[in-house]
């Protein structure tokens, strides 16, 4: 069973009283032992020849786009941000399944490219781009979110110096933003993008600029579980299209609408419901129809479409109490899942969802805090929970792993094995 958080200042805990993961039901349980794809953390351990590893389900990722094509209406596109899990056998495994591929390097390009994703339908997002990467982006093809008006310059010089016309989007940064949003990525200062009136005065020029403007890009924030929140964002954004469109010297082809749709990490925190969230956008659709006629909307997901479908899993390799507290000491930690430790973007930590994958039924009993093995108090699994008794050679799981994990995470740190993958 998924774990439950526990009052901080106190030993004793009432587990009803404590806020609640939601539940993790995307994994099924086979003889008390949860599994991945049938195959419990031992056997793929063995599988791997590996003590620590990521297991990602391949029928939770066909899940949550079979989620995403329910719900948002068919003339919206799904693209995937290959950022959030560019693991080669994911990055294939999408490839049939979503209509485009967001990029954020040229080595995440490659991978598109690799992949048989078609060059119209590959996006290269992510200020700082450098002139290398805008040479072989302008080359291949593929679609460069403009970030800044001198990496416009940068783009024209560089285009200019081969026999292609650079493909170009202009990344909007718009005076609005996502509102409870885990990460803003638009209104007032940003380095994303540029700055909503400074587009419009841009497009008077492009029609005399060496490049082809297939359209805009408009990205307000990400990791959002408030229906309420995207469908105002929605409004806002598809105003602000509309007032975009009308503004190119010719009519664009393509309009990415942003994404944001977020998981539930934290205790308290429920799914995003994406009902209405797909009925407002239908309504927008429609108020739009005109304005918007014959333009490709695209919606770009990235853990949405993977977080759900991972677990981090490691192995307890000792267990000891301290002045009150019982530590359970693993061999994986926050040089494999730094997200999990809460170093990549939490003000305050808090714990993901967590349990003892061989002990699945068993009571939660016992508060420990699970540690990994670096020489750093910040490396932590999970604070004060409530699991399953635990011992040596216990595998310990973190869900909703899926997204921002290997390459998000220090893994040369202290000289540790790296991190083994799989997808199943």
């Amino acid at each position: 069973m998924t774990s439950t958080s526990a009052d901080n200042t106190s030993t004793n805990f009432n587990k009803n009283s404590a806020p609640q993961h939601e539940q993790m039901s995307q994994f099924r349980v086979k003889q008390g032992e949860l599994v991945a794809a049938g195959y419990s953390m031992t056997e793929i351990s063995q599988l791997l020849n590996r003590p620590a590893f990521y297991v990602y389900d391949r029928s939770v990722i066909n899940q949550q786009v079979a989620s995403f094509r329910q719900h948002i209406p068919a003339r919206i596109k799904l693209h995937y941000a290959v950022k959030a899990n560019p693991y080669w056998p994911v990055v294939e495994h999408l490839r049939p399944l979503v209509d485009g591929f967001d990029v954020a390097s040229q080595k995440e390009m490659l991978l598109a490219l690799q992949s048989g994703m078609p060059v119209a339908d590959i996006s290269f997002a992510g200020p700082g781009k450098g002139d290398a990467e805008l040479l072989s982006a302008i080359i291949a093809g593929v679609t460069l979110n403009v970030e800044s008006l001198g990496e416009l310059q940068r783009i024209c010089q560089l285009g200019a110096q081969t026999a292609y016309t650079p493909q170009v989007a202009l990344r909007v940064n718009p005076a609005f933003e996502l509102k409870a949003s885990g990460m803003k990525m638009a209104g007032g200062a940003k380095p994303f993008g540029i700055d909503e009136e400074l587009v419009l005065e841009t497009l008077a020029k492009i029609a005399d600029m060496p490049v082809r403007l297939r359209g805009f890009h408009i990205f307000c924030g990400s990791q959002n579980l408030k229906a309420e929140a995207l469908i105002e964002a929605h409004q806002h954004t598809f105003g602000l299209a509309a007032k975009l469109v009308a503004a190119c010297p010719y009519r664009p082809e393509m309009v990415n609408l942003g994404g944001g749709f977020g998981i539930p990490y934290f205790a308290g925190e429920r799914r995003l419901d994406l009902a209405p969230v797909g009925e407002s956008l239908q309504g927008l659709l429609q108020k739009y129809d005109d304005e918007l006629a014959g333009i490709e909307l695209v919606i770009e997901l990235g853990r949405y479409i993977v977080a759900e479908a991972g677990l981090y899993a490691c192995q307890v390799v000792d267990k000891k109490q301290s002045r009150g507290t019982t530590y359970l000491v693993c061999n994986g930690g926050l040089h494999h899942h730094l997200a999990n430790s809460g170093n990549f973007g939490q003000v305050i930590r808090k714990n993901y969802p967590v349990a003892i994958a061989n002990k699945f039924n068993q009571a939660e009993t016992e508060l420990v805090t699970v540690v990994g093995p670096l020489c750093t108090p910040l490396d932590i699994l999970a604070d004060r929970m409530v699991l399953p008794k635990a011992e040596v050679g216990d595998w310990v799981v973190v869900y909703q792993s899926g997204a921002y994990g290997p390459t998000a995470s220090p893994q040369d740190f202290l000289g540790h094995p790296n991190v083994a993958e799989i997808l199943l």
